[in-house]
């Protein structure tokens, strides 16, 4: 009943049965896994004459793949690195929970992932999450060994992240009069006022939190575009500074971006600069998404800049900014992540990892050019569109239907290379949970649940058991994923 599904299981007759005690050791480095299955197992004092369970490195195997050995009277858990040991003990999880005894039936499992990045994005500037439900969901990714958060942290409707000597961007950014009702340009708002933002000591709380089970927080401070919110609290930062604008209230895409002139990319500089001191993340997402450049067409100061700079055009300028703050995230050890929607990679250095989202075909150029990606497509992984064709289904994005299975069949790697260590290739995959029409966390959970759980598996495992196989295990999860919501 484990999902997503191990790639080797040899059962064995017999069980390990957990008493009053545990006799629970663990080698160096393996401190921290050991201590989240502490927690799992809940209030056991240690015993030395207690079923004993060893947790520990063993210097072989690939980095997330992990042993796990239970026998009668003895649990072992090896791996090559921690992050191995976190996904063995959500395993041990899964099979006590589905196990309908306290302990797990005894078997040998060898297990690993077949892609390096495996996780979702939460859009959090659309609507606010609170902190708490952050710290829920880093659980609930952990608990199916996807080991990437990516905080979806700024955009037209809303700046969540609290920069120093910037107060407007929590003051005015984070706060919008009212919301769009259905989809955009549908003319009808709720009225009623929507915000909040995270700060910097909350923002450091949950990746300390989430790095305890495995998983990495990675933030995006969107750039050019959807930068309505962050105009609003510094409309000199934007092409037109002499005109006023509220937080975005509608959902699509807003004309309003970042101007070039230097005073810009200071700011975008200090704003990156302090988003790498809370995150520790390998990655930071720069967006590039959606950016219409009509402003820079028609602003002097863009087409002279575009013009210094020998571009053919103000257009050109989407792919020197961005290049621009790819290197401010290189002189921190970082590297930028930037979504792709054109099939090529506009002129980015290598090392930018791109997430193409409108079509699968779309890596084939940046691969061939030297590209990491993330594939993203939304036919298969933008969960905010509906998963039924029922009345009784909360409303999504129009136009499209994604379903469990539709989910479970999307493979990640179909006609590409997997990546090799900073080679070209498919890094991983991760579902995109936007915001506009789930304004709570139960929303969110309806959307996530049980799709995340066939993307974890097309992931770390692919669609090779079969999807009947896969439904009859995910039955042991059901109580946790169907979660009713109400209908929008």
């Amino acid at each position: 009943m484990i999902i997503p599904r191990p790639t080797a299981v040899e059962e064995r007759p017999g069980a390990f049965l957990l008493g009053p005690s545990v006799n629970l050791s663990s080698g160096p480095g393996a401190g921290r896994p050991a201590a989240l299955l502490a927690g799992l197992l809940g209030d056991r004092p240690s015993g030395a004459d207690s079923p004993a369970v060893h947790i520990g490195l063993d210097g072989s195997g690939p980095p997330e793949g992990y042993r796990l050995d239970i026998g009668t009277d003895e649990v072992r858990l090896t791996a090559h690195a921690e992050a191995g040991l976190f996904h063995g003990v959500q395993t041990l999880r899964a099979l006590r929970e589905a196990s309908g005894v306290d302990g797990w039936p005894c078997m040998s499992i060898v297990d690993a992932p077949r892609l390096a990045w495996r996780g979702a994005m939460l859009d959090v500037a659309r609507h606010f999450m609170p902190i708490g439900f952050l710290h829920e969901f880093v659980d609930e990714l952990a608990r199916h060994k996807l080991n990437t958060l990516h905080l979806h942290l700024t955009d037209d409707q809303g700046w969540r992240v609290e920069i120093d000597g910037y107060p407007r961007l929590t003051e005015v950014g984070a706060w919008r009069a009212e919301s769009m009702v259905g989809a955009a340009g549908s003319g009808r708002y709720d009225g009623r006022p929507h915000g909040g933002y995270y700060t910097q000591a909350q923002l450091r709380g949950l990746v300390r939190y989430a790095a305890d089970r495995g998983v990495t927080v990675v933030p995006e401070i969107e750039m050019p575009g959807h930068a309505r919110a962050l105009l609003a609290a510094y409309p000199h930062l934007g092409n037109r500074p002499d005109r006023p604008l509220p937080v975005w209230t509608g959902w699509g895409v807003s004309e309003d971006i970042l101007g070039v002139q230097d005073e810009t990319l200071e700011f975008l500089r200090e704003v990156l600069t302090q988003v790498v001191d809370v995150f520790p993340s390998r990655y930071v997402h720069l967006g590039g998404d959606e950016c219409p450049t009509g402003q820079w067409e028609s602003s002097p100061a863009a087409r002279r800049r575009a013009a210094e700079l020998g571009l053919p055009g103000p257009a050109r300028l989407h792919g020197w900014l961005l290049g621009q703050m790819r290197d401010v995230l290189a002189g921190h050890g970082r590297r930028a992540v930037c979504w792709e929607e054109r099939g090529e990679d506009g002129g980015l250095p290598r090392d930018v990892v791109l997430a193409p989202w409108r079509h699968p075909d779309h890596a084939i150029a940046p691969i061939a050019a030297g590209h990491q990606v993330v594939m993203v497509p939304y036919q298969w992984t933008f969960l905010d569109y509906p998963q039924r064709d029922h009345p009784d289904e909360p409303f999504g994005q129009p136009d499209h239907l994604i379903t469990l299975e539709d989910v479970y069949r999307f493979d990640p790697l179909e006609g590409l290379p997997v990546s090799t260590v900073d080679g070209p290739g498919v890094l991983g995959t991760q579902a995109q949970l936007w915001t506009e029409f789930a304004p709570t966390p139960a929303h969110v959970r309806y959307l996530a649940f049980p799709r995340l759980c066939a993307l974890a598996e097309a992931a770390w495992s692919g669609p090779g058991g079969g999807y009947v196989d896969f439904q009859t295990r995910l039955a042991a999860h059901r109580h946790r994923t169907d979660e009713p919501v109400a209908v929008q």
